[in-house]
Formats: C-alpha cells, structure tokens, sequence
C-alpha cells in the first residue's frame, strides 16, 4: 500500500479529471466541495478520497446537473446519483474513471468488477474501443506530464494486455473462413508496444481469417521463413517508437530486400512513427494512420 500515490496536485487533478484548475479553485472557494491540505510553502494537495469524489462531480456535471445542485448532495448521495445515472449510453466516462482509481490503487477487484459490468451489455470489440483505446490515450498524456509513474501504466496496460489474450484465444478455436490471404504481425526489433497490434490481431482474427501473431522485437532476417505460409501472405507491424522516423524509408527498403524481393508480398505498416514520413508508393506498401483506417481495409 505504501506505493499507491496518496497526494495529488491541483495540476493532477485537473489532468485526471478534465476540469481547469481555475475551475478546481473555483468550487473549492464558492462550493466547499474540497477541502486541499497545504504545504508550507501554501501549495494546494488533494488526498486519493477527493480525487475519487472530483472524478464522480465531474461525471454528474457532464451529464447535466448543475454543480451548484452537486454541492449540496453529502458524498454518498453523489456516489448514489452516479450509480442512479449510469446506462448503456453514459457507461463509458464513468467506466474510465473507474479503470484510473483502479490503476492509481493497483486495484485488480476494481479493475475486474467494472470490465464485468461493461462485458454485460457490450461486446468485447465495443468494450476496447470506446472505453481502453480513449483510456489508453489518457494513460499516455498522464505518464507525460508526470501525473502517474510507470509503474500505473504498466499494471493498467498489463491488464487490458490479459484480456486481449483471453479474447484472442477464443477466436483461435475457430477454422478461417477466408482464405484469400493470411497475415503476419509483428513488431520491429527494439519495439516492445503490443497493445495495438495484438488488437489487429484480435481484429483480423473476428474477420475469419489465418493469422500468425510473432510479437516483439522480432529480426528482419527470421522473417524470410514464413514465406511459404500463404501465398497471399500480407506482414503487419505496428511503429509506436522503432524504427525511428528517420530511418522507416531505410528500414521499409531493407523489409524488400530480406523479405519479398519478388514484391508479390505487402506490408501494412501503422504507429505514430509513420505519420511525419513521405508515404512510400510501393503497390505492396500500406501506410494506416490509425487502426480503424486498416480494419476497413480487411
């Protein structure tokens, strides 16, 4: 317990919750609705209790009560009118700020109780893009302004990277029911971000096809042996830190060379890395700005 984060920031409060710190000083001062500890230097901190208890306001003032109306209610008639408000349409902001306390406590119960909840009514498709991708993207701006330290993502990622798996592995049962082409995913080497291609994966897989998932940080020159494992085999990889930008021309090149000189093979490429580099014209090069824009193309 000593490493769950105990003290925020008004700075961490405004980067977890969506609400300006103006806004913030604005309802401690009119409102009361929080009541900041001080340092000796008259610095604002909020303890874990008013971060949980902001997040809940903050959800009710987007769905339509007025913060004045909020301030009023103690706190366990808030948490009663968020649980009274929840339903299919406003499931999503309320299940991202469950899955942040989840992450912020290490909490696994919490983690799994509101996946559960979301798993009732939404399948699992539904569940990773309305609610891990937009999780996932806070995540990452967090861990930027030091908000959260690694350790939260990788327990939060970690987890998300679980039922990725159990959902991958139940549609590997499953014959192909396309057999036009089969893909190849993996990740160049030195680059260790999965999430995203395992998703391809999960994608391409729902859509009936063979598919081979490599991983990691896999050589160039293994790749050659799985040539003969269609002959429509298209290779996908996901750039998120490797290769640099400055070296993908360099690196989409070597892929020719080593691995379908014959250029009867495509690669798909995707990852914010790609996104400031001049799209090759290959006909067996395809660059995707974002998952969605290559799932269109399965």
């Amino acid at each position: 317990m000593n490493n769950i984060k105990q003290i925020f920031s008004i700075k961490d409060l405004e980067n977890l919750c969506g609400v300006k710190a103006h806004t913030i000083r604005i309802w401690e001062k009119r409102y009361n609705l929080l009541s900041p500890n001080r340092t000796e230097t008259n610095i604002r901190t909020y303890s874990l209790k008013s971060l949980q208890k902001l997040l809940n306001v903050t959800y009710l003032v987007n769905s339509g009560y007025k913060i004045s109306r909020i301030s009023k209610l103690n706190e366990e008639e808030i948490n009663e009118y968020v649980r009274r408000i929840v339903s299919d349409n406003s499931t999503k902001n309320q299940a991202i700020n469950s899955f942040k306390i989840a992450m912020l406590n290490y909490d696994l119960e919490l983690f799994l109780s509101t996946y559960e909840q979301l798993s009732e009514k939404r399948t699992f498709r539904q569940v990773f893009c309305d609610v891990f991708i937009p999780l996932l993207t806070e995540i990452g701006l967090l861990w930027q302004t030091d908000t959260i330290n690694p350790s939260h993502e990788h327990f939060i990622t970690n987890l998300i990277k679980q039922k990725l798996l159990v959902n991958i592995e139940k549609l590997q049962y499953a014959q192909p029911t396309k057999t036009d082409k089969a893909f190849i995913l993996y990740l160049p080497e030195n680059e260790i971000h999965e999430l995203g291609l395992l998703y391809v994966n999960y994608e391409i897989l729902l859509r009936g096809y063979r598919a081979v998932y490599l991983g990691a940080s896999i050589p160039l020159d293994s790749l050659p042996n799985m040539l003969g494992f269609h002959e429509n085999t298209i290779f996908v990889s996901y750039f998120t830190i490797k290769p640099e930008k400055e070296k993908i021309a360099e690196y989409v090149q070597e892929f020719n060379d080593i691995v379908c000189s014959d250029k009867k093979n495509e690669l798909w490429m995707l990852g914010k890395q790609i996104i400031h580099v001049s799209q090759n014209s290959a006909n067996n090069h395809r660059y995707f700005n974002s998952i969605n824009d290559l799932i269109l193309e399965l």
